[in-house]
């Protein structure tokens, strides 16, 4: 899979743009963590919750897969409930790609 499975219709041009954003990260393992995720709850977020989920779309891909691998410890503005959440669909349907 190498990006979106859901259509964008019916999602305001805030979210499509997260919706996008998700799918083109820099390194495949967090296109396809972040991107899944995306697909999946895009729609769903209330609005503080989509506030989070776009400052979790600013992070380095190194350090929010170092926080969802629980290599490094979560900045308190970053650990959310969208990052629990983040971190719970990673660990239900984890990838096959690993970061080197």
């Amino acid at each position: 899979m190498t990006g979106t499975t859901r259509t964008t219709e019916g999602l305001d041009p805030a979210r499509r743009r997260a919706l996008y954003r998700s799918w083109r990260r820099g390194t495949r393992e967090m296109d396809l963590l972040m991107g899944r995720f995306a697909d999946a709850e895009i729609d769903r977020f209330d609005e503080a919750e989509f506030a989070a989920f776009e400052a979790l779309i600013e992070v380095p891909d190194r350090d929010l897969f170092a926080w969802i691998a629980e290599k490094e410890a979560v900045p308190a503005n970053y650990d959310t409930g969208v990052f629990r959440r983040l971190k719970a669909f990673h660990e239900a349907y984890p990838t096959t790609e690993h970061i080197g």
